[in-house]
């Protein structure tokens, strides 16, 4: 039997998405942001109250979704925690060194594999609708195919009812086609 838990943000996987943007001075910036994820074939979009990183993105017009993984965990809950109003350098303090995009006015982390550059579309009502330039990944993470190895990549999802970070990376089955097998 199921139990009525109230109104939660109870929704699994819920991504980690290190959002980077350049401060006024050219500094790189970086915050941890959970709510977001893929909108339409080339669109992204992520839930933003007024941040240090909300101002930039809003300036620059660009902004890159860095995805957080197994290996960075702290430095990407570092960039969750603390401000970049409160800490000039936490974006060096994190941990994390940065190439300019070749598409967007943002900086890519060198740390985290995978990122998806972007440029802004629309801010309204604290939702940033962003549209995709490119996806770089860095082939640590590519199979012989050039496609993301999710196991290489190990990315973590955070755990809102527990407040945890869970890595990814089992395979249980293939999509579109083990719900055949019900036909």
């Amino acid at each position: 039997m199921k139990k009525d838990l109230g109104v939660k943000t109870y929704i699994y996987p819920q991504p980690v998405l290190i959002i980077s943007t350049y401060n006024e001075d050219g500094s790189e910036n970086a915050m941890n942001a959970a709510w977001g994820g893929i909108c339409d074939y080339d669109k992204v979009f992520i839930i933003l109250s007024e941040h240090k990183t909300t101002t930039n993105l809003l300036k620059t017009n660009g902004f890159v979704i860095n995805i957080g993984d197994k290996n960075n965990v702290m430095a990407c809950d570092y960039v969750g925690i603390v401000s970049a109003n409160q800490e000039k350098n936490k974006f060096a303090k994190a941990g994390f060194t940065a190439s300019k995009s070749k598409y967007v006015n943002a900086p890519i982390i060198n740390e985290l594999k995978l990122a998806l550059e972007c440029e802004v579309v629309s801010y309204e009502n604290e939702i940033l609708i962003g549209k995709i330039k490119n996806v770089c990944a860095d082939e640590s993470i590519l199979d012989e195919n050039n496609k993301i190895n999710v196991s290489k990549l190990s990315p973590i999802t955070y755990d809102p009812c527990n407040h945890n970070y869970i890595a990814l990376g089992d395979i249980v089955d293939k999509a579109f086609s083990c719900g055949k097998k019900v036909k």
